[in-house]
């Protein structure tokens, strides 16, 4: 199996757990008072970004391979920019138990950590693309 393959499953495989949140989610809102408002909306935040951030990564690894990066970098690439994708997405989730309206918290700093390695990942692969 080709390295790329293997990655692009692991991105739709991951993609199970963003629609499983959306059921989650769904459920928590016809639940009636269990969140509040400010949980619905870093819970929110936290489904759509995994959900954007997952069909990039799938879109990332479509154009790893027109790049002449080696294997072993193409799979340090991507890896750093699914990890930034969990993180930026899962940070809004970890403010949302942790955290307080209008103050930052443990979570905030990790979607600003995700935010980082994604922008970095995504100028190696921009980068990449310009030189092949």
């Amino acid at each position: 199996m080709q390295p790329l393959n293997l990655l692009a499953a692991i991105s739709l495989i991951a993609l199970i757990t963003v629609m499983f949140g959306g059921y989650s989610l769904l459920r928590l809102l016809n639940a009636g008072d269990r969140l509040s408002p400010f949980q619905i909306s870093q819970f929110r935040a936290g489904h759509a970004h995994a959900g954007v951030l997952l069909l990039l990564s799938l879109i990332f690894v479509a154009y790893l391979d027109r790049t002449d990066y080696s294997t072993p970098i193409r799979v340090l690439l991507f890896a750093i920019a699914f990890a930034g994708g969990l993180a930026q997405s899962g940070g809004f989730f970890l403010h949302m138990m942790v955290g307080k309206p209008d103050r930052a918290s443990a979570g905030t700093t990790l979607t600003a950590t995700g935010a980082a390695l994604l922008a970095g990942s995504v100028i190696a692969l921009a980068v990449g693309l310009l030189i092949a």
